[in-house]
């Protein structure tokens, strides 16, 4: 009795579990700045995520301290308060020049990093390249998911996907509730296929595949499912095993996920410590070597970092899901302020975190580039 009394009640909560709505996850362009600041250094507590397992920690020795001259002779901490700085990282030939903390956070906080995910997942596709997983970047990209088939994206091929040159209509607005990248969550499910599949695979055709750059979050999601589908494993596990691990991140990681079907969102999702962004970027200046071995496919690397779409901005570009500049640097560029900054030439890496308070806006982003510069400026002195 006692046990059917128990199984009832469980039953209950489940039920009542169900009822209660979750969070949308997009809702997270829409908090204001109080939630950004707190829920960037918990993004799981709101949504749910797999763990990204790390390994033992690559170092990160200190170097020469590092002062940048910021314009106006605007301090350091002046530019961190003024922008919602979480978090600011210089690596100049694997050592730390500059290491900054706001907001309450700490070398242990695991802050949300938005579209700098894309970069995670598009290395990944290098991974998968390099196992045999993925065949060729020319192939459809209904080979891997054919739900796709019926729509516009029946013609379009994993690397246009990549650039984001597929000529399907979308809409990146961040304010607009309505827009493609506020929406692309939602509606109804089919058994099966995700529910990001079944946004996109509904969107019109607006320009021929290849003809022409259009930033969309939505393709991204669709190269992680497609690598998920391709390898057989989740990101978490996938990236876990190729990188986290092997090259020695310090800290385990997350990766926001559907809490229906699982899917981890490729586009944006994954939360991790300074150190451990800032690692991801020595990992590629050491040529994609993870526990001695190359983990990309040979090539990778010089080709996903250089400029395959115009985005209409001189002197840079978009290559496979990385920012480019005309000077051989590179970067993951996330909303509200995140950065993963790449520069070869000085074997540098620069990371910032930040809760802007708007997702983004030429007056911010004038500021970042600012101080990216300046810290290249100081380097050169």
């Amino acid at each position: 009795m006692k046990r059917t009394r128990w199984v009832v009640v469980a039953v209950m909560i489940l039920l009542a579990a169900c009822a209660t709505p979750h969070a949308r996850r997009t809702d997270v362009l829409f908090w204001n700045q109080p939630q950004r600041e707190a829920a960037f250094r918990a993004m799981q507590t709101h949504y749910a995520s797999n763990v990204v397992r790390h390994g033992v920690a690559h170092p990160l020795p200190a170097g020469a301290p590092l002062l940048p001259r910021l314009a106006n002779d605007e301090t350091l901490d002046a530019y961190m308060l003024a922008h919602h700085v979480a978090g600011l990282m210089v690596v100049q030939d694997g050592r730390v020049r500059l290491e900054r903390y706001g907001l309450g956070a700490t070398e242990d906080t695991r802050w949300t990093s938005f579209s700098v995910a894309k970069s995670f997942t598009s290395t990944l596709v290098g991974a998968a390249l390099r196992d045999g997983s993925i065949h060729s970047l020319d192939d459809k990209v209904t080979r891997y998911i054919p739900e796709l088939a019926a729509g516009a994206y029946r013609d379009v091929t994993v690397r246009q996907l990549l650039t984001m040159t597929s000529g399907v209509r979308w809409n990146e607005d961040y304010v607009d509730p309505t827009s493609d990248v506020a929406m692309m969550y939602e509606g109804p499910r089919q058994p099966g296929v995700p529910l990001l599949v079944s946004y996109m695979a509904a969107l019109p055709r607006e320009f021929a595949p290849g003809e022409r750059w259009v930033y969309k979050t939505g393709e991204t999601d669709l190269i992680g499912i497609l690598v998920t589908r391709a390898t057989g494993k989740t990101l978490a596990a996938y990236l876990s095993e190729k990188i986290w691990k092997p090259y020695g991140m310090a800290a385990d990681a997350l990766w926001l996920k559907d809490e229906v079907d699982g899917t981890e969102a490729g586009g944006s999702g994954v939360s991790a410590t300074l150190g451990d962004y800032a690692r991801l970027g020595q990992f590629l200046l050491d040529g994609g070597i993870a526990g001695g071995k190359p983990v990309l496919a040979d090539g990778w690397l010089a080709d996903a970092t250089r400029k395959h779409a115009d985005i209409g901005a001189s002197g840079r570009g978009y290559g496979y899901q990385w920012w480019t500049y005309d000077n051989g640097a590179f970067a993951g560029i996330g909303i509200f302020g995140q950065l993963l900054y790449v520069d070869p030439s000085r074997h540098l890496v620069i990371v910032q975190l930040a809760a802007w308070p708007v997702a983004t806006n030429d007056e911010q982003a004038k500021a970042r580039s600012a101080f990216v510069e300046a810290v290249v400026a100081g380097l050169d002195r």
